[in-house]
């Protein structure tokens, strides 16, 4: 049920919420056996018959989404997650627009507002508009007083309703146009054309006037020098803003209709996302936008070859703020030549940007349709579609977007009342703590400090006295950032060799207290640097003179710089160079790291119990750094279950879901009867899946790979004899993880010279998981062709073993179905590193913070347990991808015979684990089970 104590900004969102509480109110009376028929009879549009555990899933879902709850759903891969997540979530969409289209009509036509209760009242009475908490009245208030306001409140909330139609109603007779006559299309492009073409002829006769213009005073700011002076920085009250831009621009003019924000890890499965959505029965009507970062949206050629997505931003932003003042610009008299180099984007125009908007809410496009689509439009993607968030019902996003403050903020992005599903989620705490953490180095506290020095002597007496005290005040932050590594700021990072080494770990006061800056208001600090926009100005200082300018006789004084900076290149960028990052010296770019000390800054505003300070220093100061640690991720994704109307986690794999509801939700003040948790079995029968447990090998050796004993030279041996005899009997491929990349290369390097390696050879073809992500297509097409090859040629090679590594390349989102993997084996438990000082104080913090259930271990310990399991379950579930796939599991470690280990098993591998002694026990049923699966006589 709906908490009735929620507060609600907007009174026709609460009147809604309240609506549709009263209609689950009056379903919870009876409870059904059918789960698809239940929801009084409520239809889900599917491609294909579905699943019956599909009906389950999609009907859980819309009552999780009815009833404003967080659900946690897992459902393995090959069971069609997608599918339910689009058609459960847009049939909730659809139905509950309905539904408010409906009381819009009756509440316009007959003045009265269902109560929760679904009693009716007039108006004067509405609960929308009754005395709550949220709404005092003054004490001794006449009750006319009281009346003449609700009654005022309530021709508002008609008013609104009116103006909402209205708007509604315009938005969708432009996307019928815009869908159904051509001729405005080709109209508007017309348009366009000649419109740049003027554009053209206008800039052509203001270069001719600058051309014969006398050069300016020579004691006068260079063109375009004016923005890298900091605007005065005033406090809120005063209402101060550097950064040049209208509110009335930032803020869209439309209002947010109710939408569903989906957000996944990676661009390719948010892709994928889309495509099932194209292809479901709400692809034609769903109003879908896809959101993205400017490095796979920008279409503007100057910017988007630049490598780093700090320059593209930077300079995309640069474009901008030469568009914004180029007005002003053409009323004064001329300038100089240089102006050209700040060229304002072509692609960056009202009226073209409107356009997209519009052609991208007609159809449901993915990332590659809509950079096309604005191509051809000539107008920008990334900002067309943010124009169309606020009129979209399905807006596609990545983690990070969604999940951190600042940037949804910066996109538009509103939550307030809407729906979440966060998909894949089953690393969605190590997201939120890495999102929020940060990391400066020593170089890159001595460059920013040399730049920011720089800038105030060439522009100190041009600064305001509030922003000269603000730029010292980061310079003394930077000083105290070097010392407390053990350095000195003016001496080259490169060559400051420490004298204590090794890494230490500090609350933030106390980080704070060493530092000596305990003095300084951080959030004063922190405000004034997002609104002057100082990291951005720096950058711009920085690409102007610390190349361009280096030789320059005007400027002697910053070759000194020029050197400097040049000297901290190799340590501070580690990715080639390409010549559009080279200025005219030929010198490489370098983007400001006062973005990095920003985030940094951030950081250590954190409540003190919530994070930690990591010093590692180094054997230089270059290499030496501080790093900011989040400990409660709970407390930025409070933010957004506060702002939601529900929100759904879900993955393929959730197991163990206790680190969801206790250090995410728990800690974020969510109460246990609103969370609601949905597992569903696989689609495919049980006789599909062998998961088996070994505890010994073939030579009767113990199998327990523990730190100390997985080295030993017999337990290397073993787990050889066991993969050669599994490789007799499993056809097709095999597909091993180890723990780690060093111990993979360790047990290769030793069968190599006992010869194990040439015996596993004759059955199947190895292959390993490259360290480098560009190398892993290759492998994978090479070791699928020869599966393929094998199976058809015949002979003693029968497939191919893939030695992988958990939590490398291959252990996720890689799909090994059918013969490229037949079996999967699990070496050992990996265990993270509990000698961590990052692992520590996060099992220290959960041992402190949450409370421990009788019987149970602690909270530390069992973190440590189910990061291990979240990795296992990870990679054991690459092999069965379909309903008719077939493959067995190993688990190679008596440790996973536990009853506390199997338990966090995902239920459809857990319930048909068997657990084997002794490996003849074990070979013997991989070999009934190979033989039945492959029609071969048992």
């Amino acid at each position: 049920m709906v908490r009735r104590d929620l507060k609600f900004r907007d009174p026709l969102l609460g009147l809604l919420v309240r609506l549709a509480s009263a209609k689950q109110s009056r379903r919870r009376s009876g409870t059904m056996a059918n789960k698809t028929q239940e929801v009084g009879g409520i239809h889900f549009p599917f491609p294909f018959t579905p699943y019956s555990i599909q009906k389950d899933f999609m009907a859980e879902l819309y009552q999780v989404l009815e009833a404003g709850k967080i659900g946690i759903f897992e459902s393995p891969t090959g069971t069609g997650k997608s599918l339910s997540l689009i058609c459960g979530a847009l049939s909730w969409l659809r139905d509950f627009e309905q539904k408010k289209h409906q009381e819009e009509a009756r509440l316009l036509e007959t003045g009265t507002i269902l109560l929760s209760d679904g009693t009716e009242q007039p108006p004067s009475l509405s609960s929308s508009c009754k005395e709550t908490p949220d709404t005092p009245r003054p004490a001794g208030e006449p009750d006319w007083v009281t009346q003449f306001v609700q009654k005022k409140e309530e021709r508002d909330l008609v008013d609104r309703l009116k103006e909402e139609q209205v708007r509604r109603k315009k938005r969708e007779e432009r996307l019928q146009q815009i869908r159904h006559n051509a001729q405005l299309k080709y109209a508007t492009r017309r348009a366009r054309q000649e419109e740049e073409e003027m554009e053209r002829l206008l800039r052509l006769s203001r270069e001719m006037v600058a051309a014969g213009a006398e050069a300016e005073p020579r004691e006068q700011l260079a063109c375009g020098e004016e923005e890298l002076v900091l605007a005065e920085y005033e406090s809120d009250e005063e209402k101060g803003a550097a950064s040049g831009v209208d509110e009335d621009e930032a803020d869209p003019e439309e209002e947010h209709v109710t939408k569903i924000y989906y957000c996944s890890r990676t661009h390719s499965q948010l892709a994928q996302f889309v495509h099932e959505v194209q292809r479901s029965p709400f692809g034609k009507d769903t109003r879908l936008v896809s959101l993205g970062s400017r490095q796979n949206l920008c279409i503007n050629e100057d910017v988007k070859t630049l490598s780093s997505a700090q320059l593209i931003n930077d300079r995309c932003m640069e474009m901008q703020r030469s568009k914004h003042e180029k007005n002003r610009a053409e009323e004064e008299k001329p300038k100089r030549r240089r102006q050209e180099h700040r060229a304002a984007c072509p692609f960056y125009s009202y009226e073209q940007l409107h356009l997209l908007r519009d052609q991208v809410l007609v159809g449901v496009k993915d990332i590659e349709q809509l950079v096309a689509l604005g191509k051809e439009a000539r107008a920008c993607p990334y900002y067309g579609s943010r124009f169309a968030i606020p009129a979209a019902q399905l807006v596609v996003l990545p983690y990070q977007m969604l999940l951190h403050a600042a940037t949804r903020q910066a996109a538009g992005i509103r939550l307030q009342g809407q729906v979440v599903l966060i998909d894949e989620a089953h690393n969605l705490i190590d997201t939120i703590t890495s999102i929020h953490s940060a990391e400066v180095s020593g170089a890159q506290l001595c460059q920013a400090h040399s730049q920011l020095l720089q800038y105030m002597e060439r522009y100190g007496k041009r600064l305001k006295a509030k922003n000269l005290m603000y730029v010292k005040q980061i310079l003394y932050l930077l000083e105290k950032f070097v010392t407390v590594l053990g350095g000195n700021i003016k001496q080259n990072p490169n060559t400051q060799s420490l004298s204590q080494t090794g890494t230490e770990l500090k609350t933030i006061n106390d980080f704070l207290f060493e530092s000596q800056i305990d003095n300084i208001n951080l959030f004063k600090v922190r405000r004034y640097w997002e609104k002057s926009m100082i990291s951005r100005k720096l950058f711009g200082f920085t690409e102007r003179y610390g190349t361009v300018l280096a030789a320059s006789r005007e400027q002697p004084r910053l070759a000194g710089f020029q050197h400097f900076l040049q000297s901290l290149q190799p340590a501070v960028t580690k990715t080639p160079v390409t010549p559009v990052e080279e200025g005219e010296a030929g010198v490489p770019r370098l983007a400001s790291p006062l973005m990095h000390i920003e985030s940094f800054l951030a950081a250590l505003t954190t409540a003190n119990q919530d994070g930690r300070v990591i010093l590692s220093r180094q054997g230089s100061l270059s290499q030496s750094s501080l790093k900011f640690l989040l400990l409660n991720p709970a407390v930025h994704f409070a933010q957004v279950v506060k702002e939601c109307r529900a929100v759904v986690i879900a993955g393929g794999t959730m197991q163990p879901v206790s680190d969801f509801r206790e250090q995410l939700l728990a800690c974020a003040g969510v109460e246990a009867e609103r969370v609601v948790e949905f597992s569903c079995g696989h689609v495919i029968p049980p006789e599909n899946i062998l998961p088996l447990v070994i505890c010994s090998g073939p030579s009767s050796q113990q199998l327990e790979f523990t730190y100390q004993k997985r080295e030993l030279p017999q337990m290397m041996d073993e787990t050889g004899r066991i993969l050669c005899n599994l490789c007799t009997v499993v056809p097709g491929g095999v597909v091993c993880f180890f723990p780690s990349y060093e111990y993979q290369r360790q047990v290769y390097a030793h069968w190599d010279k006992s010869g194990l390696l040439a015996r596993l050879a004759v059955r199947k073809k190895i292959f390993q998981e490259p360290k480098r992500a560009n190398q892993v297509e290759q492998v994978l097409m090479e070791y699928s062709r020869c599966i393929k090859c094998c199976g058809q040629a015949g002979g003693t090679v029968t497939g191919a073993l893939l030695l992988s590594v958990v939590g490398g390349k291959m252990s996720e989102g890689i799909n090994f179905s059918d013969n490229l993997g037949r079996c999967v084996v699990m070496v050992g438990m990996p265990y993270p590193n509990i000698k961590s000082p990052e692992l520590q104080e996060k099992m220290a913090y959960l041992d402190q913070t949450l409370p421990r259930g009788p019987g149970q271990p602690p909270p530390g310990k069992a973190l440590v347990e189910n990061l291990c399991m979240k990795a296992v379950n990870q990679s054991i579930g690459r092999a069965i991808r379909h309903q008719k796939d077939f493959a067995s599991i190993v688990l190679l470690d008596q440790r996973y015979a536990r009853p506390s280990i199997l338990g966090k098993l995902p239920a459809w591998i857990r319930d048909r684990v068997e657990v084997k002694a002794t490996f003849g026990l074990a070979f013997a049923a991989m070999r009934k089970f190979h033989r039945e699966k492959s029609g071969l006589p048992s």
